[in-house]
C-alpha cells in the first residue's frame, strides 16, 4: 500500500504542475513568440521550443525533487487511512499522459523508420562538396517521394528526388541542400521526437508555430547574400509544384511540406532578405545567468528540507 500509494502522489503531482504549466504557456507563448520575432529566426524558433517543452520539464523536476523525496522522507510506512479517490484519479491521468506520449514517440520512429527503409531500396548516393559534410551524406530517391527531405535521428540523411533534381538549376539545388543540412545541424527531427513524447492537449498552435520558426531559421542559414536568397526562394516554389505520391513521415523535414499561407511568407521573406541582424545580447549576459543559476541552488540549498514539508504537507491534503 505505501508503494501504491507514493506512485499515486507522485503521478498526482505531476499531472498537477504538468497542466498548471502548460495553461500559463498556453496563455503567453503567442508573448513568447512576438519577442522572438526581435531577434532571428533560429532564436525565435529554440525560445518557442523551450517554452513548449517547459511545462514536462518542470512537472518532471518538481516530482523527482520535491514530490518523490518528501514522500519516501516523511510519509509514514505504516499508516490506516485509504487512499482516497483524487489521487487515484490523477495518477492514472498523469500515468496515461506519459503512456500517450510514449505511445506516439514509438508510432511516429516506427513510421520514420519504415519510410527511410523504403527509400533505401533504390536509392543512389548523390555526391556534392558543399553540402555533404561530415557524416551527412545526400540520397537519390524515386520521382513518388518527397522532392527534398531531411530524415533520420541519429543518423541523419538528406534524400533528394530525382524529380527534383531535374527542376532545379545548380544554384537553387545547392541552396535547397542547405536548408535541409541546416535542419540536421539543428537535430529539428529530433526535437520533433520530443514533442511527440511530450503530448499534450492544446499545444498544437504552439508546435506549429515552432515549426514555421525552423523552417526560416533553416533558410537563413541555407543563405548568405540577396542571390542565395534568391535562389532558394525559386526553389521553394518549383518544388511546391511537385505532387507527392506520399505524406512525408512525422519525424522529417521536407522543405516544402507545410501550408500555403506558411510557403507564401517564406518566399516574400526570402525575396525581400537582408542580412540578418545578430542578436543584441549583452556579452555579459552568461555571468548574470550563472550568477542567478549559483544564487537559486544555494538558496535551494538552505531552505531544501523546509520545502519538502511544505510539499507533504500539501500532498496529505491531496490524499485526504
Amino acid at each position: 500500500m505505501f508503494a501504491l500509494r507514493g506512485i499515486a502522489v507522485s503521478f498526482s503531482i505531476f499531472i498537477l504542475t504538468y497542466t498548471v504549466v502548460s495553461s500559463i504557456v498556453m496563455a503567453i507563448w503567442r508573448k513568447v513568440w512576438l519577442y522572438g520575432q526581435r531577434h532571428s529566426a533560429r532564436a525565435c524558433a529554440d525560445m518557442l521550443f523551450a517554452a513548449r517543452i517547459l511545462p514536462f520539464v518542470a512537472a518532471a523536476l518538481l516530482t523527482l525533487a520535491f514530490g518523490v523525496p518528501s514522500f519516501l522522507l516523511l510519509e509514514p510506512r505504516v499508516v490506516n487511512e485509504s487512499l482516497g479517490a483524487a489521487p487515484v484519479a490523477l495518477g492514472l491521468v498523469g500515468l496515461s499522459v506519459l503512456l500517450v506520449g510514449m505511445w506516439k514517440g514509438a508510432t511516429a520512429l516506427a513510421q520514420a523508420w519504415r519510410t527511410v527503409d523504403r527509400w533505401a531500396r533504390d536509392a543512389g548516393r548523390f555526391a556534392s562538396s558543399d553540402t555533404c559534410e561530415g557524416s551527412i551524406s545526400v540520397r537519390r530517391i524515386s520521382g513518388s517521394a518527397p522532392p527534398l527531405t531531411a530524415a533520420g535521428i541519429f543518423r541523419p540523411s538528406v534524400w533528394l528526388s530525382r524529380a527534383a533534381e531535374f527542376v532545379l538549376s545548380e544554384r537553387e539545388l545547392q541552396s535547397a541542400l542547405r536548408h535541409e543540412v541546416a535542419h540536421v545541424r539543428r537535430r529539428d527531427n529530433l526535437r520533433k521526437l520530443v514533442l511527440r513524447l511530450v503530448a499534450f492537449p492544446g499545444m498544437a498552435a504552439l508546435e506549429s508555430a515552432w515549426r514555421e520558426a525552423t523552417e526560416m531559421a533553416a533558410d537563413d542559414a541555407a543563405v548568405s547574400n540577396a542571390s542565395e536568397a534568391l535562389d532558394l526562394a525559386a526553389a521553394v516554389i518549383k518544388l511546391s509544384r511537385l505532387a507527392s505520391a506520399e505524406h512525408p513521415a512525422a519525424l522529417t523535414t521536407a522543405l516544402v511540406h507545410s501550408s500555403a499561407s506558411s510557403l507564401n511568407a517564406r518566399v516574400e521573406r526570402l525575396i525581400a532578405w537582408t542580412e540578418p541582424q545578430q542578436d543584441s545580447a549583452p556579452q555579459y549576459s552568461v555571468r548574470y545567468l550563472l550568477f542567478a543559476a549559483t544564487a537559486a541552488v544555494i538558496s535551494l540549498a538552505v531552505t531544501y528540507s523546509e520545502l519538502l514539508v511544505r510539499v507533504h504537507t500539501a500532498t496529505e491534503w491531496l490524499v485526504r
